[in-house]
């Protein structure tokens, strides 16, 4: 009876403690956001006069272009994640034009919601303290007061034999865009899955507003014309499922 007894107390020990691990080792998973630089559906193109001007005559050519995305969470259920010091910069300059965030231990079982902004909340905006990609003493940062270019693009527009530079810096707190889009059922389920998503290079320049850069090469620190191209940008980002 008491080897009996014992036999039982170590059973009942042993399928507590499978209880209690079990939910815990798949109430979690990862994720990997990533992010593909494109125009017209094909992967961007560095350096060379091959874009058509959305607005007007001519080609460009596009010789940076990066952005911050912050304040991305993940919502599965009725649980969400809020990933800590959010702020990424992204950027598109390598063989692959991709920029990949990952969270691992994420404390959800399944990812249903992803939501962003494209560009930085206007209390980081107003401070600073570096943290995530922030830094006060980047390029990314104005030199003429607190705060950061949510989106940079630069590059040239040619018309026959002239080249015009393109500059376009994005920055006040109220160009900040939220994006927001739902994922296929379970397609993190298992966890470990990759999401991709297209940038729409383009979409900066064609949207609401259609720009045309021969009349405005350069967006600095007008909001009006700042306003114009966050509304633009506000839909350049969509998943490629």
């Amino acid at each position: 009876m008491r080897q009996l007894l014992g036999f039982m107390a170590v059973l009942i020990v042993i399928t507590v403690g499978w209880l209690a691990l079990g939910p815990r080792q798949n109430s979690s998973t990862s994720v990997k956001l990533t992010f593909h630089a494109v125009m017209g559906g094909e992967p961007l193109v560095y350096d060379q006069f091959v874009y058509s001007n959305p607005g007007g005559e001519g080609t460009f050519r596009i010789r940076d272009f990066r952005f911050y995305l912050s304040n991305l969470s993940l919502r599965g259920g009725d649980d969400t994640f809020a990933e800590p010091d959010s702020y990424h910069l992204l950027r598109f300059d390598n063989a692959d034009k991709t920029h990949s965030i990952s969270l691992t231990d994420v404390p959800l079982r399944t990812v249903e919601t992803v939501r962003f902004l494209i560009g930085v909340d206007p209390e980081a905006n107003s401070s600073i303290e570096a943290r995530g990609d922030l830094d006060p003493n980047s390029q990314m940062a104005w030199n003429w007061e607190v705060g950061y270019k949510f989106v940079v693009f630069e590059g040239g527009l040619q018309i026959g034999e002239d080249v015009t530079p393109l500059v376009y810096h994005v920055g006040f707190s109220e160009n900040a865009r939220e994006v927001v889009f739902t994922l296929p059922p379970d397609i993190l389920a298992d966890g470990g899955e990759e999401v991709h998503l297209n940038v729409d290079v383009g979409g900066l320049f064609e949207g609401t507003t259609q720009i045309n850069m021969e009349a405005l090469s350069s967006v600095k620190f007008n909001r009006v014309d700042a306003e114009a191209l966050a509304n633009n940008y506000s839909t350049m980002i969509a998943p490629a499922f």
